[in-house]
This record gives C-alpha cells, structure tokens and sequence, in this order.
C-alpha cells in the first residue's frame, strides 16, 4: 500500500481522498503520538490551526479542529495565513503542534494536511508513518472538563508581521514593488508587511474568494505580474504560491528571476554580512548548473541534496547551513524561519535591491542561466535506469558532446512509472535534442 504522507504532508483531491473523516482521524493520531512521545509532558496540550483560503478549507479544518479537541488538545484557529506563519506561530507561541490546510501550488479542487512539530518543525518520516499506522485504531476519549477547547487567534498576522520586520537588515523606502498573492494565504499580509517596511506596493491576485486561489496568478503564471511590473514602471514583482512557502520575482523589464537566482543574490547578501553560515548554500540536483558555476566564482560551496525542500532542510540542519532552497522559489533561511517563507524571501530580495541601490535585474546577472529542459518518459522501469548499460551510454555519449558547457540528470520519479531526464546546453536547441535523444533510449530500453 502506498505511503500516506507525502514529501509535504498529505495532499490530494478534497473531499475525494483529502476528507472529513481522513482530517479528522489524522488529527487524532498526531495527538496521540506526539503525546505519547512526550511532547505534552506536564501540561494541557494546544495547538495552531490554519488554511491558506480554499473553499475546502472551511471543513477540513473544522475537522482537524474537532480532533484535536476531541482527543483533549486546545486549539487557537489562527484562519487564513501563509504555511511558514503557522510554522512561526508554532515556535512563537509554544504550541505542541501546527496544522495547516493548504496544497500549495496545486489548483484549487486539491487540498492537503501538514503538521508541525513543537518548534514549528515538519515532522520527520519515522513520527508521520508512526501517525498514518494509528489511523482509526480504538482509543479512550476524554470527557468532561478534559475536551480541547477552541479559540481564535486573533492576533497571528499582527505576531508574524513583527517577526519579519524584526529581522528585515534595510527598509524599502523608495522601492515600488507589485505584489502577486495568488489568491492565496498571502494576501493580506504580504500587502500589509511590504508597506510597513517601506514599499510603495501595487497588489494583485489578493482577493481570494475560496474559488479562486492560484487560477491564473501566482508563481505558477507571472504573466500578468509581468504585465503590471511593466505597466506600472515598479522596481520589481513578487509572486507567491497559493500558501506562500514559495517567491519568485519579475524584474523592472518584466524578465523573470528564478529561484536559482534569488538563492544566489541572496547567499551573496548573507556572505557580504558575514551570515552565510560556513560560506554554503544548500540546493538540489534540479539547480541550474548556471549557478553552480556563479557561486563557485563567487568562493560560494553548493551542496546539492534530492529534489524536494524536504531533503534540502535536512542537510542544513545537519550541517548547520543557514541558507538552501530550490530553482521553484522553495528558499528556507533557517536563521529566521523553519520552513520556506515566500513573504521573507521577498523580502529580503526587496531589502538587497533597496540597500545596494542596483536593480533586480543587475543583482541576478551574477548568475547566466543555461537553457534547460526536462522531459518525462513515461510507462517505463524505473528502477533500471539506473543499470542500464545502453542507457548508461547513452548518457555518457552525451555529457562528452557537452564538455564541461552543460549537464544532464536522469531521476526516478518518486510516486510513478516515469524517468525524467534533465539537460542543461549552452543553447536550448541543443538542450533540446540532447533530451529528446536520451528520452528515447530510456523509451526504448526501458519500456513496460
């Protein structure tokens, strides 16, 4: 049977797979497994409940809520805040437990379940599969003066808003920024927190209706934040995701800047500050070899991990990095939060252009990005890409047609029959048929 938890929580289509009687029975169990670990040891427990604005969200959380409180858990109902605040909130308030309802980029029929541990930290493999596994099972309720009570959290946004101005290194005055909030968790408090800090701000995509979240705004469709970038003749645009983990930005031409980019401006701006701890930036294996290259200039160490914001935390909590991220705009500044914050990395990249006084688009030249292509092939044996000889040469053959002038990455998809090869060229009709070439090896060699 296939893993519950997902590489961010449980995900899926709402009121299909993501339902009631799922919210509810997994709020449960966390309760019970985070406490019988100890995590409440001593005192009543509470937690911090939030949505990014979906129309699903309304029930689902009404069912994480009535677990939780079922099973003796208080429970502050923060409503609609991007995930990194109610990781924040967590750590902030001392809370034993953060849930947030959201599915981040995906439409908005999808819905999904993340926790977080005491700190505002995602829980680790061993204590969600300890959770999915006390599903449904019997258990003793509580009664009486025991039951969870429930609150609102009236002042979450006010706590999460000083939070980021607290740790802002230079204000935005004289900055014109547009903001894209994707209909989302944002689209309140990035407004609010960009002016505060100084901006003149322009919003877009801030008038979530439940319906609308990520439909044509947001990170995954900057064009009309190009458009208004343009328009309006604004230093730069920001875009969020639907619950504002993510950023990525729209330069004053209306050229986009990836999250390859912001990483590198922004590891140069904790470096120049002497705060990019042990010189090194965490990324994954999908980073543009363009930035590779420009930190490696810039005396920057790039680790790479697997793909997934997951895997990038881990190796900078073991390593004690304080900065890593991923090419979608996934950035993670542990010094400052636990999780990706779309409305800090905005920030931040706001806070560099405004104390250099160069554009956006002059700090992310620092970096050129090389034409890149990824291609699924699907239907295929995943697991033997890996040993294939014809395969192998292929691949072989390739990487000596591109030197040392671009890269290729053949990766197992981690949920379906599918092999996605990756080809990074000095130009994309090169990238092009590298991949398409490769692709069809793997089709052929490879196939069910």
């Amino acid at each position: 049977m296939a893993r519950l938890f997902g590489t961010d929580g449980v995900r899926g289509l709402a009121n299909e797979k993501i339902t009631a009687e799922l919210a509810l029975d997994l709020s449960v169990a966390a309760a019970h497994v985070l406490g019988e670990q100890g995590e409440f040891a001593g005192h009543r427990p509470f937690a911090v409940v939030g949505t990014d604005g979906r129309a699903s969200g309304e029930f689902l959380s009404a069912a994480v809520i009535a677990g939780l409180a079922s099973a003796g858990v208080d429970v502050w109902d923060a409503g609609m805040l991007p995930t990194p605040a109610i990781a924040f909130l967590t750590a902030d308030l001392g809370a034993d437990l953060g849930v947030m309802l959201s599915a981040s980029h995906n439409a908005m029929p999808d819905n999904g379940i993340k926790f977080f541990a005491r700190g505002g930290h995602k829980l680790d493999d061993g204590v969600e599969d300890a959770i999915e596994a006390r599903l449904g099972e019997p258990w003793s309720r509580p009664t009486g003066a025991d039951v969870g009570r429930v609150r609102s959290l009236t002042d979450g946004s006010a706590r999460y808003t000083r939070h980021l101005l607290s740790v802002l290194p230079h204000r935005l005055e004289g900055l014109h920024v547009v903001i894209d909030a994707a209909h989302g968790a944002a689209s309140v408090v990035s407004p609010l927190v960009f002016r505060e800090a100084g901006a003149y701000v322009t919003v877009i995509g801030a008038s979530p209706t439940g319906l609308n979240i990520n439909d044509g705004y947001g990170s995954t469709h900057l064009e009309r934040l190009q458009r208004t970038v343009i328009e309006q003749q604004a230093s730069l645009g920001i875009a969020h995701d639907g619950d504002a983990d993510r950023c990525l930005a729209v330069d004053a031409r209306g050229e986009v800047v990836d999250g390859d980019q912001i990483m590198s401006i922004l590891a140069l701006a904790l470096r120049d500050r002497g705060e990019l701890a042990q010189g090194t930036l965490v990324a994954t294996v999908m980073s543009n070899l363009g930035m590779l290259q420009a930190m490696a200039r810039e005396g920057v160490t790039v680790r790479q991990t697997g793909v997934g914001d997951r895997y990038v935390l881990e190796d900078m909590k073991a390593g004690g990095y304080s900065l890593g991220g991923e090419q979608s705009g996934h950035v993670i500044m542990l010094d400052h939060g636990t999780t990706g914050d779309g409305v800090l990395t905005g920030l931040m990249l706001a806070s560099r252009v405004a104390e250099t006084r160069r554009s956006l688009a002059e700090l992310a030249s620092v970096m050129t990005r090389l034409p890149q292509i990824l291609v699924n092939v699907k239907g295929v044996d995943k697991d033997a890409v890996d040993d294939n000889a014809v395969v192998a040469t292929a691949v072989a053959a390739a990487e000596a047609e591109l030197a040392d002038t671009g890269r290729i990455l053949l990766r197992k998809s981690g949920t379906e029959p599918l092999v996605r090869v990756m080809v990074e060229a000095p130009d994309q009709a090169q990238a092009d048929a590298i991949a398409h070439r490769l692709a069809g090896v793997v089709k052929d060699e490879l196939s069910l």
